[in-house]
C-alpha cells in the first residue's frame, strides 16, 4: 500500500538538471546563483530586496537582529506556530510574548495585541498560519501607533495574497522557509524580504559571521579609502547562515513552478472543503474573503467526543490505511523548555482549544485526485462511524 504523507516536495528532472549544472561549475557556494535566487524571490513577491539564509529559522534570527531585538526586548507573536518564531527572540536575549488566536483561522487575534505592548516591545511577528494572511492592516496600524517593527513569519505563506498584494511586499521584513514540505524546496533554506537597504546590510553581515568588506560602513577600522582586495572586518557577532549555490539553483527552478504548485494546493483544499462541510463532526479551516491562502497545510477541527474516538486512535487508524497526519501546533509556551522559563499553562485559552481539536491532513501538489478521495473517504468513515 502506498503511504500518503501530510506533506512532500515535488522535484522533477528540470530541478535535478539545475543542481547538476552547479555541481559541474566552479562555484558551489557564495556564487552567482545566490544573487539570482534573491532577485527572483524579490521580484515574485514585489519587494525591493531578498536576503537568503540557510533555513527559515536562521532568517527569523537575522530579521530580529536587523530590527535591533536585544536583551530586554519583547516580541509579540502567536502561540500557534513552530517554535522557531519565538526561539529566534530568545537567541537574542529577548522575551517572546504570546497573544491568543482567532478561533476560526488560528491566526493572531489583533484585538489581543495592544494590551501586551509596553516600553520593552520591539516588534510584532504575526504568523500566517497554514498560509492564510493575518489582518495586516490592523497590525500595521497598531505598529505605527507604538513605533514598532512588523516582521511577518510567512514560512507558510509564499504566494499568498492580502487584498490583492503578495505577502512579502507589505511589512518591514517578511520571512519565508524553503523546507521540503513548504511551497518550494531548497532542502533547507529561508529568506528575508524587505524594502529597507539598511536591513539588507545588516542581514547580509549577520548571515556571514558579521563580516563585511565594505570599509565605508560606520565603525570601520580600515584606515584606507580604497581597502586592499583581501581586506575584511567583523562588525557584529554573526553566524554562518549562508545558502549554497546548489540550493539556490534548486530554488530558482522551483520558483518557476510555484504558481502551478499553488493552484494545485488550492484545488485540493477546495475539494476537501466541499467534502468535509457535509460532516458535522469536522470543521474545515475558515478563509477570509479579502485574502488568498497559500495552503501550506490543511488543518481541520474535529469533535472527538462526537465521533467517539480519540485523536491518537484516529491517527493510528488513518496510518493503517496509508494516510499520514500531523498536528499543527502544540502552543509554543507549553513546550517543556518554555515551561521552564515560567510561561504558565492555559496562557492562551483559544490556542489551547484549537490545539486539542486540530488534525492536519495530507496536502501537497503531487497528490493525485485518487489519493485526495482516499483521504476524504477514510476520514469521513472515521468521523461518521460508517464502514
Amino acid at each position: 500500500m502506498r503511504f500518503i504523507p501530510y506533506g512532500r516536495q515535488a522535484i522533477d528532472e528540470e530541478d535535478i538538471r539545475s543542481v547538476v549544472e552547479v555541481l559541474r561549475s566552479d562555484r558551489l557556494t557564495q556564487g552567482p546563483k545566490v544573487a539570482e535566487f534573491e532577485e527572483a524571490l524579490a521580484a515574485y513577491c514585489g519587494a525591493r530586496y531578498a536576503v537568503v539564509f540557510s533555513s527559515g529559522t536562521a532568517a527569523l534570527h537575522g530579521a530580529y537582529f536587523a530590527a535591533r531585538v536585544q536583551p530586554g526586548s519583547e516580541v509579540i507573536t502567536s502561540p500557534i506556530t513552530f517554535a522557531a518564531t519565538a526561539n529566534a527572540a530568545l537567541y537574542l536575549g529577548a522575551k517572546p510574548v504570546f497573544a491568543d488566536i482567532e478561533p476560526d483561522t488560528a491566526n493572531i487575534d489583533v484585538t489581543r495585541i495592544e494590551n501586551l505592548i509596553n516600553k520593552r516591545t520591539r516588534a510584532i511577528a504575526p504568523v500566517h498560519f497554514a498560509g492564510q494572511p493575518c489582518d495586516m492592516d490592523e497590525i500595521h496600524q497598531i505598529a505605527r501607533r507604538h513605533g514598532l517593527y512588523v516582521i511577518e513569519d510567512a514560512c507558510h505563506a509564499l504566494g499568498a495574497t492580502y487584498k490583492g498584494q503578495r505577502i512579502g511586499s507589505l511589512s518591514d521584513m517578511t520571512v519565508f522557509s524553503f523546507h521540503p514540505v513548504k511551497h518550494i524546496a531548497t532542502g533547507e533554506g529561508g529568506a528575508v524580504l524587505t524594502d529597507n537597504p539598511d536591513f539588507v546590510h545588516k542581514l547580509r553581515m549577520f548571515r556571514e559571521h558579521g563580516i563585511t568588506r565594505d570599509a565605508a560602513l560606520p565603525g570601520s577600522t580600515n584606515p584606507e579609502t580604497e581597502p586592499d582586495p583581501w581586506y575584511y572586518e567583523m562588525q557584529h557577532l554573526g553566524y554562518n547562515y549562508r545558502l549554497t549555490d546548489i540550493q539556490c539553483a534548486l530554488g530558482i527552478s522551483q520558483l518557476k513552478k510555484l504558481d502551478g504548485f499553488l493552484e494545485r494546493r488550492r484545488e485540493i483544499a477546495r475539494t476537501y472543503d466541499r467534502a468535509f462541510a457535509e460532516v458535522p463532526a469536522i470543521r474545515p479551516p475558515a478563509q477570509k474573503p479579502d485574502r488568498e491562502s497559500a495552503y501550506h497545510i490543511y488543518v481541520v477541527q474535529i469533535d472527538w467526543k462526537a465521533i467517539g474516538r480519540t485523536r491518537r486512535e484516529v491517527c493510528a487508524l488513518l496510518r493503517q490505511n496509508g494516510i499520514g497526519t500531523q498536528v499543527h501546533y502544540l502552543p509554543v509556551y507549553r513546550h517543556p523548555y518554555y515551561r521552564s522559563l515560567g510561561y504558565p499553562a492555559g496562557l492562551c485559552p483559544r490556542a489551547e482549544a484549537y490545539y486539542e481539536a486540530a488534525l492536519t491532513l495530507p496536502l501537497f501538489p503531487a497528490m493525485t485526485d485518487e489519493e485526495v478521495q482516499w483521504v476524504i473517504k477514510a476520514v469521513g468513515r472515521l468521523a461518521t462511524g460508517t464502514r
